[in-house]
């Protein structure tokens, strides 16, 4: 226990630095974050400063700081968004988990470190920082449909870094982890948050319900703050983060309804303790020792903001989450924190790394803390920008995107079609698994391997090295050519949920949606599997031929890709000509249930168009008299303007530049909600198209 006065002179320290240094970085208009990392490492032990506060202390303090912020998201966060973005988060959290380890394990490589102190590195840099992104985001009042995304993402990836853990414990103590270990690992995680939720269901809402309403907010928020940190003992208690027990427990009291009271109530003291949880984190920072492996510190800080950013965006892209929510969520997550550290001090604890590891890992932490809060408030001008780069047919495509899928989950198929496809999943992954797991034997026994060839042909060395060479780029191409073939099997069986093939002998009006469809599907699916493969292959691997086959297939691909969006805009085209000719024969003055029926008819001649939807501008718009740029329909709402009809015969495609008048008719394309969305914004503005999508998705 800590001595009572020594608690209390470093808890002033702490607080009086803290509470001067946000004044001045208030004052210089910097992230209040930064500040407090500036705190800490004027009360720390490396700076010169005569203000040194107890380490063991302010630790302490700062664990409270984390259970209180995650039981605010969690209060935010309620079960059911949780159930609604898990599965297509989790999916992009393992594409960039799974990159950031590659890329990290061969950055150690690079730098002459040893395979396990890499991988040890990759780990590092896998998870991304809770902490950070809801100060950050509570700093800058920031909510919406990223940020729902964003948490999902984040809540996948401490379960993964808590996987992570489980692996790298036994390795580090010169053990071995099997199969069966790391699914016991991962079943025994799913009962206890099976556990944990059932029970907490059953008992918290109407606990927090009954206390509030004796009508005593100081009553409703000890009991709250109670529960918080009983399930993060839970947590602990299993050998889990305490956050992850937080963060439940506070979506735990939102299933009361009771949310938006407790989170006023909460809030100062979230703040309190964040504060010092950043603090605690500065204090660990060692400038001489950064200074002395500044290479590290540097090209680390470059993959996590890069690598994290493109992973999540392209993860969330092929998940459907539109181009704008996914740069949004990508740059959003350009850091780590907290689980960094445990990851570094557990490489540290068990010998398996040197002592440079940790503080490298929050030198850059520290650098990437500052960084996210500028990134968050980039985040939307530069989707816009990336959205103005992107060709139209792109634009295209990911307004179509978002609406097959949503057409694949809401078709229901046979028993036989889902057997069949889970079958083709199970073949992708024997032949990712067969193609790593032979490029792995000949990897660790190459010369063992030489020689035998050259021993049993009586080939000279050199010739025998050559032979390998082709042996491995005939397994190679074997196997790259059986998964692209076994991904476009399993694609074309989710694609046909959504635009089912023509008749035999007949023409196909989808075949061209269908072909790009099938194309992003593939990718998506390599990406899935492939990077998650290599990640836990290649400490068996040679890095870079292992690397280039999968980037390989990829840029194959994306090749077919970029030809197929072309291909579908002449598919666009005709749908527009078609709906034009519909348009043209009827008066001005046409109902909407006229326009109705032409939208039905021309998606029975062109199906894989999604939702398609009419809107007479007038000049009470909002987007009259401006450029289409301006308004920013499919970077705000991921609906696309597909035709411009202006006048008795005059259509035109739109562009950026093209400036909407009053009587023109826009056909807008997208999911339901992305073309409702869209009209709101054309109609209204911006304010009215966020509170339909708002709306929306509460209901």
């Amino acid at each position: 226990m800590h001595n009572a006065p020594d608690f209390l002179t470093c808890l002033a320290i702490v607080f009086c630095v803290a509470g001067v240094t946000t004044v001045i970085f208030q004052k210089l208009r910097q992230p209040v974050v930064f500040g407090y990392l500036v705190a800490g490492m004027i009360v720390g032990p490396y700076l010169p400063v005569p203000l040194i506060a107890d380490a063991d202390i302010v630790h302490s303090l700062s664990e409270l700081g984390v259970i209180l912020l995650m039981f605010f998201l969690g209060l935010e966060f309620s079960l059911t968004k949780l159930i609604q973005v898990g599965p297509t988060a989790g999916l992009v959290a393992l594409v960039q988990t799974s990159l950031m380890v590659w890329l990290g394990y061969e950055a150690g490589l690079l730098f002459g470190w040893p395979p396990l102190e890499s991988f040890y590195a990759g780990a590092i840099l896998a998870v991304s920082s809770t902490t950070i992104i809801v100060s950050a985001f509570m700093e800058q009042g920031i909510k919406g449909k990223f940020t729902e995304i964003v948490f999902g993402i984040l809540i996948v990836e401490d379960l993964i870094g808590i996987l992570l853990m489980a692996i790298l414990t036994p390795i580090s103590d010169g053990g071995n982890i099997t199969a069966w270990d790391l699914a016991a690992t991962c079943g025994r995680l799913l009962a206890f948050l099976a556990v944990l939720l059932l029970v907490g269901m059953l008992t918290v809402p109407r606990m927090v319900r009954a206390i509030q309403r004796l009508n005593r907010p100081e009553t409703t928020l000890i009991a709250c703050v109670g529960i918080c940190f009983a399930c993060a003992i839970l947590a602990r208690a299993f050998g889990y983060s305490v956050a992850l027990g937080a963060f439940i427990s506070g979506a735990l009291v939102a299933e009361s309804g009771l949310a938006k009271q407790i989170e006023k109530t909460a809030k100062p003291l979230c703040d309190t303790f964040a504060a010092v949880f950043f603090v605690s984190v500065g204090m660990l920072i060692d400038p001489s020792l950064v200074l002395k492996h500044w290479a590290p510190v540097l090209v680390f800080l470059v993959l996590v903001v890069a690598g994290k950013v493109v992973g999540v965006s392209v993860g969330a892209f092929f998940a459907g989450y539109g181009t704008r929510t996914s740069i949004q969520a990508g740059m959003s997550l350009g850091q780590i924190g907290e689980f960094s550290f445990i990851i570094a001090s557990l490489g540290l604890a068990t010998g398996a790394t040197r002592d440079f590891l940790y503080p490298v890992a929050v030198a850059v932490s520290a650098a990437t803390t500052l960084l996210t809060p500028w990134m968050i408030r980039w985040s939307g001008p530069t989707a816009d920008h990336v959205n103005r780069l992107l060709p139209k047919a792109v634009h295209t495509f990911a307004a179509l995107y978002d609406s097959w899928l949503e057409q694949m989950r809401l078709q229901i198929e046979p028993v036989q079609t889902s057997r069949k496809r889970r079958w083709h999943f199970l073949m992708l992954l024997v032949d990712f698994s067969l193609m790593l797991g032979s490029l792995a034997v000949i990897s660790k026994w190459q010369e063992d391997i030489t020689n035998q060839i050259a021993y049993f042909t009586g080939i000279p060395t050199a010739w025998a090295d050559y032979a390998l060479l082709a042996l491995v780029v005939f397994i190679s191409a074997l196997f790259s050519y059986s998964i692209i073939h076994e991904t476009r099997k399993f694609a074309v069986s989710l694609v046909d949920k959504a635009m089912p093939p023509a008749e035999p002998g007949k023409p196909d009006p989808a075949a061209s949606p269908r072909s790009v469809m099938i194309l992003s599907l593939q990718t998506s699916v390599i990406l899935l599997i492939g990077l998650p493969m290599l990640a836990i292959f290649q400490p068996f691997l040679p890095g870079v031929p292992s690397a280039a086959i999968l980037l390989g297939i990829l840029f194959m691909l994306a090749i077919s890709f970029m030809r197929g969006t072309n291909t579908l805009a002449g598919h666009v085209k005709a749908v527009s000509e078609a709906i034009v000719e519909s348009v043209s024969k009827q008066s001005q003055t046409s109902s909407a249930q006229e326009d109705d029926k032409i939208i039905q008819r021309v998606r029975k001649l062109y199906p894989g168009m999604g939702h398609i939807a009419l809107l007479r501008l007038t000049s009470g718009c909002y987007c009259a008299g401006k450029p289409l740029a301006q308004v920013n329909v499919g970077s705000l709402t991921g609906a696309a303007i597909l035709i411009v009809m202006r006048g008795e015969g005059n259509s035109f495609l739109p562009t950026g530049n093209d400036i909407l008048k009053p009587e023109d008719l826009l056909v807008i394309a997208g999911t339901p909600e992305a073309v409702e969305t869209a009209k709101g914004l054309l109609a209204h503005g911006p304010e009215d198209a966020i509170q339909k999508e708002n709306n929306a998705r509460r209901s």
